[in-house]
């Protein structure tokens, strides 16, 4: 049990944790110490979710459907293409400084709908959690199956709630404009990669 439980923490923490537009805004908004419990907590949450649905066999539908793939990655590319505009803008204008200094706070459905569009509307996130994980989950059976996806669950919240910490403490770092500037760059680059990595080719 212990094992299953091990492979699914060490897969699911191996895809979740390379860096991208959902993991940038939980440091960024960690950093600006808003809603630093709540963004991971959705966060999280959207991954158990689709964990748990790979595991139950809804990968190999999905995958069957190419069109739900399009679909997702016109919208996500769009959407971050726009946010890693804006994060150029800010980088240029100083407005994540100007922000952090004056604790000007984004509202909570601005913050929960850019957290869900940033969750869901990436199409790697399907590929990684349902289809990626629930086949590596259907070589277990019975009790283990469910100890994997336990797992991997435990890396999503494990890895988020970490993520956002980390970046309340590294907030007396980023009081340096400079610093916030190369955020907001590092940001923009990242959606923007992404945007075009995630763009449906054909």
């Amino acid at each position: 049990m212990v094992g299953s439980y091990m492979q699914g923490f060490g897969i699911g923490a191996g895809l979740i944790i390379a860096i991208g537009a959902q993991n940038a805004f939980v440091l960024s908004q960690g950093i600006k110490k808003q809603y630093q419990w709540l963004i991971p907590f959705i966060c999280s949450l959207c991954d158990c979710i689709l964990i748990i649905l790979g595991a139950v066999g809804i990968g190999t539908l999905i995958a069957k459907d190419p069109s739900l793939s399009r679909w997702a990655g016109w919208g996500g590319a769009i959407f971050l293409f726009v946010y890693g505009a804006r994060s150029f803008l800010s980088a240029l204008r100083g407005d994540s400084i100007k922000n952090n200094t004056t604790q000007v706070t984004l509202t909570l459905k601005s913050v929960i709908l850019t957290t869900l569009a940033l969750t869901l509307l990436n199409p790697h996130v399907y590929l990684d959690t349902i289809v990626l994980l629930g086949s590596i989950s259907s070589q277990f059976n019975g009790v283990k199956r469910a100890v994997f996806t336990l797992g991997a669950c435990s890396a999503s919240i494990t890895w988020f709630f970490l993520l956002s910490f980390a970046g309340t403490r590294l907030r007396p770092l980023f009081q340096n404009s400079s610093i916030w500037k190369a955020l907001d760059i590092f940001i923009g680059v990242t959606m923007w990669a992404i945007a075009f990595s995630i763009w449906p080719k054909g």
